[in-house]
């Protein structure tokens, strides 16, 4: 078979990363028969600097004309040090997804037994942690309207809207995808308060008869957040809304010790994105020293999405090959070993698919 992908390495670490998934992309098409044709296009501070525009129409147009799209970062410090520019990169990132109609961002947060002691939680807690966050994308406080401030400027407001067509599509990608895991769904929400999600619960047991198959809880959002602390191995999916989402998955994130390893997808209709959820760590561009496990995951987060459960299998078995035989980035190696650079790291992974 082959896929048409679209490579949006953006800034900072994101050309060097996005190019060790290449290879490895490259690895499972040379063992398994496929072929990976890729376009690039530019995104963030790149595009800001050869279009003036952050998500320029051209970028749009291969996204809309590929099967899926790998992203590598945005953001640079000219831009986030200068409180007058009026374009800045991350809104490229916001205009993407809108454009996109990418209305779900998917996280995995799954505990490698051989990372487990770099959270900071007690490893017998985290061991074996590995569940999926199902975040709401394009509705509520963030979208919602009317937003601004008084006259006065003494009182602000926010207006969360969700209607049923979108609440319905969430659950039911949360339903699917639990699905294919372990078959248990939690729905986090606050409907003892908010009126939103008391229609997200009801929406919830109306679709359940549906997935007989799923076990099917609810929890209140200030308890999940405990819960993710205290019992991280309890969840299998959790969905949720938007702003609650934003919370959460960034909290579950600092779990696994290390934000090196965590992919991302974000999914639409007719669109999906794969990035890593890291940032583009300026610092470290152009020095080979980044670690890129997390867009090759993503990567393989891509591959499942194209219906290729077993590449992406084998992309998990090599990058977890990498770590148990120490071939990590200086983020992760441990204390009195030499670290791989970004290329071995990217090298080893291929050459073990």
């Amino acid at each position: 078979m082959d896929y048409k992908i679209a490579l949006l390495p953006g800034d900072g670490i994101g050309p060097e990363i996005v190019g060790e998934a290449v290879k490895v992309l490259d690895a499972v098409g040379a063992k398994f028969g496929h072929t990976f044709s890729y376009e690039k296009a530019p995104v963030g501070a790149a595009a800001i600097d050869a279009t003036g525009n952050p998500y320029p129409d051209e970028t749009h147009e291969v996204c809309k004309a590929s099967d899926a799209v790998l992203f590598g970062a945005i953001g640079d410090p000219k831009y986030d040090n200068d409180p007058s520019a009026k374009v800045r990169p991350e809104q490229g990132l916001l205009k993407m997804r809108k454009s996109l109609g990418l209305f779900a961002n998917l996280r995995p947060l799954a505990v490698f037994d051989s990372l487990a002691h770099r959270s900071p939680l007690k490893t017998e807690i985290v061991r074996g942690a590995d569940f999926l966050c199902v975040r709401e994308l394009t509705g509520g406080m963030y979208f919602g309207r009317p937003q601004g401030r008084s006259e006065d400027g003494n009182t602000a407001y926010d207006t969360c809207v969700y209607t049923r067509e979108e609440v319905e599509r969430i659950l039911k990608l949360a339903f699917e995808q639990a699905r294919l895991r372990r078959g248990k769904l939690t729905v986090v929400d606050k409907a003892n308060v908010i009126a939103t999600s008391r229609l997200w619960r009801q929406i919830a047991k109306e679709m359940a008869p549906q997935y007989p198959d799923i076990e099917l809880e609810f929890m209140f959002v200030d308890n999940a957040a405990m819960q993710i602390i205290q019992r991280p191995t309890h969840f299998d999916v959790i969905v949720t809304e938007n702003l609650f989402g934003d919370i959460l998955t960034d909290e579950a994130s600092v779990i696994s010790g290390s934000l090196g390893m965590l992919p991302s997808a974000s999914i639409g209709e007719k669109a999906a994105l794969f990035e890593p959820i890291h940032g583009s760590y300026p610092q470290a561009a152009g020095k080979n020293i980044a670690n890129p496990m997390a867009t090759i995951l993503s990567a393989a987060m891509m591959l499942e999405h194209l219906g290729l459960s077993t590449e992406a299998a084998a992309v998990r078995k090599a990058v977890n090959l990498a770590i148990e035989k120490g071939v990590v980035t200086e983020d992760l190696v441990n204390e009195g070993e030499a670290p791989a650079s970004t290329t071995q790291v990217g090298d080893f992974v291929a050459g073990n698919i």
